[in-house]
């Protein structure tokens, strides 16, 4: 019996130094605790969308308040979310008007430049490209339907050039309408106490758990507390208008996509599916819920037309559908429709276009009210030679103004242009004119 107790109280002894906690490590303990009990959601809605939000900045010209005749040079910032992960952003496009070098901080701080792709005037959006190595995390994107009145909210932006700086305040009122100026009214605005100051536009306004629900755009000048934001349902229908303006004319897959809200949520469906499409062949049916585009999640109509952006559709986009609450996987495999003019186009001078509506036109430039912007450029072509760029706007050629891609068919089958003469250019970038000459690419030169 006693060697019995001896062996228990040695167990026990053993016991109790095994699982003794020091001083120090109880303090670690009450620190990691105390931690995770300020790991609020909001502290963690800030963590995941932070990698989702880039700083702009640049020079604009604007003309001097001392002299009508005289103009200066300002540097410009603001703000922009990743709408797509292979380097599309959206802002607000005051903060790109004029600038001729968009300077653009990632959020894990890599430095790169911007090119202005597509803007929206009357919504004053506008949609960006950076070139990327490695795929950025895309912004969690919400709903603007069910907003209530004294929900928190969270803005994070460029402000006074303070990259990602972070603030909080709540929603005041919905629906709000504001004129800024005589050329500039918004509609539909949210208004919110979070500070909004000079560079957070084009930024996210976020609920607690991180998903945007609008992009900050305007301040109350003088008032405290005062600002504003459009609704992320509107500015994601004005994303998938711009981002659809980029996909060139030759695609052709049979398909159209709406937005809807089921519960307040957004929902990516099929309002339609043409006979003996490349969509049919796939699959699709009219009423099929699109969940998934290339293995990324989709909501809005933007995903879809996003996939068809570039060249990587060409190999086939995988779309995971939903219906009666059955999941299944196609791969559409879009057709590449000939079109006379983009054709010649793209081997004559190396360029893809589509047609720029009037009302986009409308303030660019007074001789000018419609033109073509170029949305391909063909490497080692003349147009890349002679510095054109994916969203400049072709408005005039060999003398004539190319409104219409049956103008440039026209100046392309000229003389003058087949016999390899040089000829004059004119295109607008972001206002902003400029003019080259280039010539006819020898055929044999041709690369694809």
């Amino acid at each position: 019996m006693h060697f019995r107790i001896q062996q228990a109280l040695k167990v026990a002894l053993l016991t109790l130094t095994v699982f003794a906690v020091s001083p120090a490590d109880r303090s670690q303990a009450q620190h990691a605790g105390r931690k995770q009990e300020r790991m609020t959601p909001l502290v963690k809605a800030v963590q995941e969308c932070r990698l989702s939000v880039v700083n702009l900045r640049g020079k604009k010209t604007i003309v001097d308040e001392n002299s009508a005749t005289k103009t200066k040079q300002v540097n410009g910032m603001g703000t922009g979310v990743v709408i797509d992960k292979r380097g599309y952003l959206l802002t607000n496009y005051h903060v790109v008007q004029g600038v001729k070098t968009i300077e653009v901080t990632t959020g894990d701080r890599q430095k790169t430049t911007a090119r202005l792709l597509a803007h929206d005037p009357e919504t004053d959006l506008a949609v960006l490209k950076i070139d990327v190595d490695q795929p950025l995390p895309v912004i969690s994107v919400g709903t603007s339907s069910d907003l209530m009145l004294g929900e928190t909210v969270t803005a994070v932006g460029n402000a006074y050039g303070y990259e990602h700086t972070v603030t909080v305040g709540i929603i005041s009122q919905l629906g709000r309408t504001v004129q800024v100026n005589d050329e500039q009214i918004y509609r539909n605005l949210i208004q919110t106490d979070a500070a909004i100051n000079p560079g957070n536009s084009g930024g996210p306004l976020m609920n607690v758990y991180g998903d945007m629900i609008g992009i900050n755009v305007a301040v109350r000048i003088g008032a405290q507390g005062i600002a504003f934001a459009i609704p992320v349902n509107d500015a994601m229908k004005v994303a998938a208008k711009l981002i659809k303006k980029l996909v060139t004319e030759d695609v052709y897959h049979g398909i159209k996509t709406r937005t809807i809200y089921v519960d307040d949520q957004p929902q990516l469906v099929v309002s339609s599916v043409e006979p003996n499409s490349p969509a049919e062949t796939a699959g699709i049916h009219k009423g099929d819920r699109i969940v998934e585009v290339n293995k990324a999640s989709a909501s809005h109509d933007m995903h879809f037309h996003s996939a068809f952006v570039g060249e990587e559709f060409r190999r086939g986009v995988d779309l995971t559908l939903s219906s009666r609450g059955i999941k299944r996987n196609v791969k559409l495999k879009p057709k590449q429709v000939d079109s006379p003019v983009s054709s010649v186009a793209w081997e004559d001078i190396g360029i893809k276009v589509i047609d720029v509506a009037p009302s986009e036109m409308q303030g660019m430039h007074k001789n000018y009210t419609r033109g073509l912007r170029v949305t391909g450029v063909r490497p080692a072509s003349p147009a890349e030679d002679e510095g054109i760029l994916a969203g400049d706007i072709i408005v005039a050629m060999h003398g004539w103004k190319t409104e219409t891609t049956e103008n440039l068919q026209f100046v392309l089958n000229e003389e003058l242009v087949r016999s390899r003469g040089d000829f004059m250019f004119y295109i607008l970038r972001d206002k902003e004119p400029f003019w080259g000459q280039m010539r006819i690419a020898e055929r044999d030169t041709l690369t694809r």
